[in-house]
């Protein structure tokens, strides 16, 4: 059940105790009926979408919520704003609740836009007044136009969403919670939408964000929590449970969530840390991310000049060329080499691999070392990086199976003797001449 933080305890705004949600699950439809006919007997099992969750939020924080389809995120959600009731547990809530969920679920399609916004805001709990102070800042956020006297009911997909989006994030919340639906509309609306989740973040809301986008999570949140079968397996900042949701997704972790245990490695006699010389030139990350099944491993890596000499500080206007030694332990066709530039945020700059490139890497055999070149520029802004390196391949069906990853692998920098903004330096040949 939903109650009410004491006053006391400001900082804290929603605090989760001990919650579960159990849906029953029937095996045949006569099992329901029996069930219905005679309470008394059990003919059903249970499945936990949430199960005994524990969390606090504190005012201020914007909280990435990251797991696999079907992990309980989006039930989580629905518990919080009221719309499902928890089967046990407590949730206690400060301050008002703004959620975007299922965009347009107080709409009704008979009325017009119009008249939606006011029930909307009804059901919200705004006065007329209110709703009225909000009601053009509503319209000019919606944007669309003569349609606004209309029927929802004729409205199209995008428009029903602009105008859903706008009536639920213009009611100056305390907490908002946003489910994968900031990207609606087309992209100048996705722009207002974010613009707007950025004005709150800064205004300090307290917002709870699920997305599946990892680059919207490290850009937008300030913590993280991972789920995972209805159960929470991390709980704190923001790039470790990035880091941990990777390696979930990708297969990486056991039942107890620990890195599944490698394969033997190189067993030539000779040492690959012996054979590595390039990395010996660089910062190597001491935090470095590594997990993979270690049918290949990336034992060498280093970023190089045109005369083929090591680089810790790159000119972003000279070609480089980022080198990667890789021996297999198994007979592996066509593998996928990555790279990937992140900042020291963990957000990702820029990066591709083979695959993308379309090109054929061919059969590595077992016992055999390869070197693989990425030769281009780094048009990038000065600053400190870290290169993200990868081996993986795909299976029968299609999967991606991780050989070797190291995450955030080598630090490096870039110099730039131009001037421009952003992240990335564009190039452009620029013209201009009079017109009559």
């Amino acid at each position: 059940m939903n109650e009410k933080i004491e006053e006391n305890n400001e900082e804290i705004v929603l605090k989760i105790t001990n919650l579960q949600k159990g849906y029953k699950m029937f095996a045949r439809k006569k099992d329901r009926f029996l069930e219905t006919i005679f309470p008394a007997i059990n003919r059903h099992g249970m499945f936990l979408a949430i199960d005994g969750l524990n969390l606090e939020v504190r005012k201020g924080e914007v909280l990435g919520v990251l797991g696999k389809n079907g992990a309980g995120k989006s039930t989580l959600l629905k518990m919080i704003t009221g719309v499902v009731t928890p089967t046990s547990g407590t949730i206690e809530t400060k301050g008002k609740i703004s959620s975007l969920l299922e965009l347009g679920t107080a709409f009704n399609p008979e009325l017009t836009g119009i008249e939606n916004i006011y029930q909307h805001g009804q059901v919200m709990g705004l006065s007329n007044e209110q709703i009225k102070e909000k009601e053009q800042e509503i319209i000019d956020f919606a944007d669309i136009g003569e349609h606004l006297n209309q029927p929802v009911k004729t409205y199209s997909s995008g428009m029903f969403a602009r105008l859903a989006f706008a009536c639920a994030i213009n009611v100056d919340p305390d907490i908002l919670i946003v489910d994968e639906v900031l990207s609606v509309g087309d992209m100048a609306f996705q722009l207002k939408c974010f613009k707007k989740f950025e004005q709150f973040r800064k205004e300090g809301k307290t917002i709870l964000f699920v997305t599946h986008s990892i680059s919207d999570v490290l850009k937008n949140c300030n913590k993280a929590i991972v789920i995972d079968k209805g159960a929470k397996i991390f709980d704190g900042d923001v790039k470790p449970g990035v880091e941990l949701y990777k390696k979930l997704i990708t297969g990486m972790l056991d039942e107890n969530y620990e890195d599944i245990e490698h394969l033997e490695k190189n067993d030539s006699g000779i040492s690959l840390d012996e054979k590595a010389k390039w990395k010996q030139h660089f910062i190597v990350n001491p935090d470095m991310i590594t997990y993979g099944n270690n049918e290949a491993e990336i034992y060498d890596y280093g970023i190089f000049n045109e005369n083929g000499n090591p680089e810790t500080v790159i000119n972003n206007n000279e070609d480089v060329c980022i080198k990667l030694k890789v021996h297999f332990n198994e007979n592996i066709e066509c593998p996928t080499m990555s790279i990937t530039v992140k900042d020291f945020h963990g957000k990702e700059i820029c990066g591709t691999n083979t695959d993308f490139l379309g090109i054929d890497t061919g059969k590595c055999e077992k016992g055999k070392s390869y070197v693989f070149e990425f030769k281009q520029k780094l048009l990038l802004a000065p600053g400190k990086y870290t290169l993200s390196i990868s081996c993986s391949r795909y299976d029968e069906d299609g999967n991606l199976i991780v050989m070797n990853r190291n995450y955030d692998a080598l630090i490096f920098e870039v110099m730039s003797n131009s001037k421009f903004v952003g992240y990335y330096e564009i190039k452009p040949e620029v013209n201009f001449k009079e017109i009559d």
